[in-house]
């Protein structure tokens, strides 16, 4: 989206320049973000993300601001970020999720402290992204060569239990023997082991926390690459499995903050970055 054709040259004569756009796109899922001029969140969906990512991206944009009623030419300025965010030509600019997430998460998660320690799980990878005391990135380390840990094995788990990825976290509480142990590391191994111990008469229940502690210790062994430090903050969709969130509470030996849409945040942040890039370059431009 340009602004009278021209994205470094803010003007009004085109909108309000109101609102601020985040799409988030990843692997899986489109995550959209709109923002006031006060940084208040006015309008958020997610989409699924499909083989045409612009296309997509596009009608879920035009969706949401239908659905707000917000004018296309009241946005100011919209930021990609995520898996496809080179792929949607109608943004103004990019970001990488990294700091996107940064972003987002220290905004999220104001009313709780300064966020030291962010874990991050996607469709397709995850991220342990640690911070310094104001808030930048200051290191990082991610697994995205494998699923083993993200949405896709959770995915690849309810799959084979026949139920759905949202009744994880339920049936994880339903546990009363000790969890199962999950072996492989690989998605694919993975899959055979726990169509195996179906197979032994185990319960479901147990094999489902059995998976979520494997997703926890793979966490947690990726946290110490970067160090973990208190404040933890989880997001990404996977966050809201209060099953995983135990477990992973449990092998960090801390409690970690979830937000109450932990998939927005990396779309939040950058919306925010969206926000405060406009107003960087209508400075520049009133000289």
């Amino acid at each position: 989206m340009n602004m009278q054709n021209d994205p470094k040259a803010p003007s009004s004569a085109a909108g309000n320049f109101n609102y601020f756009a985040g799409i988030d796109i990843g692997s899986t899922t489109i995550k959209i973000v709109l923002i006031d001029q006060d940084e208040r969140i006015v309008g958020q969906d997610c989409w699924p993300t499909g083989s045409h990512f612009h296309k997509n991206t596009l009608a879920a944009f035009e969706s949401l601001l239908a659905r707000i009623q917000i004018s296309r030419w009241d946005v100011a300025y919209v930021f990609s970020t995520g898996y496809g965010r080179k792929l949607f030509k109608d943004a103004d600019d990019s970001v990488s999720e990294i700091s996107a997430n940064a972003s987002g998460a220290n905004k999220a998660a104001a009313a709780h402290g300064k966020v030291k320690t962010i874990i991050n799980i996607g469709g397709q990878d995850l991220k342990v992204i640690a911070l310094d005391e104001d808030g930048h990135v200051k290191n990082f380390t991610m697994n995205d060569k494998c699923a083993a840990g993200t949405g896709r094995f959770l995915e690849m788990t309810a799959r084979n239990l026949e139920m759905e990825v949202a009744e994880l976290g339920a049936c994880h509480k339903k546990a009363n023997g000790v969890p199962l142990t999950i072996n492989s590391t690989c998605t694919v191994f993975a899959e055979s082991e726990i169509i195996s111990l179906l197979a032994n008469g185990n319960g479901k229940e147990e094999l489902v926390a059995g998976v979520h502690y494997s997703i926890a210790r793979r966490i947690s062994r990726l946290a110490k690459r970067v160090g973990i430090e208190d404040m933890v903050f989880f997001d990404g969709g996977p966050a809201l499995n209060q099953g995983l969130i135990e477990a992973l509470e449990t092998e960090l030996m801390r409690p970690v903050v979830v937000p109450e849409f932990p998939q927005m945040t990396t779309a939040l942040g950058a919306a925010l970055i969206a926000r405060e890039t406009f107003a960087y370059l209508k400075d520049a431009a009133n000289g």
